[in-house]
């Protein structure tokens, strides 16, 4: 088979066994980037994948979300966050750096007069298991791939909710 459009159940578990997410994913495209690319190396796992095929695609920290960068770690100025007066350990914050790029962070401490954000995936380190059950699968036709090709294979953000 070739690039597949995918519907599956997937339970998301640390290394130890301890469920993180179960979610269900609908047509999901396959196609990937490479291993290298955000979470390419289980969209290689998919690959092939039959309706009704159960499968259990085990990633290293490496091949999920990367190992945790400690200079991922920012500390800012209350004043320089909107809506500070809102915030919450765990919220998202997007910075904006003096060229203009922005970056999601989440809160991991307040301090004060100061906010400690953290820009590492939430998953940033762990080796993680997929336990995929495939609800239907079938070929990509070729406007799906051309329009696949344009974004990330695997959404991260729909796994981990």
């Amino acid at each position: 088979m070739g690039i597949q459009v995918i519907s599956f159940r997937c339970v998301l578990k640390n290394r130890l066994g301890r469920i993180l997410s179960s979610t269900f994913n609908q047509d999901v495209i396959t196609q990937s980037s490479g291993p290298r690319a955000p979470l390419g190396a289980l969209a290689e796992g998919l690959r092939n994948l039959h309706k009704g095929e159960r499968r259990e695609i085990f990633l290293r920290a490496d091949q999920a979300y990367g190992f945790y960068d400690p200079e991922k770690v920012i500390t800012r100025f209350r004043e320089e966050i909107p809506d500070v007066g809102t915030l919450r350990i765990g919220d998202q914050v997007i910075v904006e750096s003096s060229q203009g790029a922005r970056t999601p962070y989440r809160v991991i401490e307040l301090l004060g007069d100061r906010i400690s954000l953290d820009g590492n995936h939430p998953l940033a380190g762990q080796d993680l298991i997929f336990e995929i059950e495939a609800v239907d699968a079938r070929e990509a036709t070729p406007e799906e791939i051309s329009e696949s090709n344009t974004s990330a294979p695997i959404d991260s953000r729909a796994i981990l909710h």
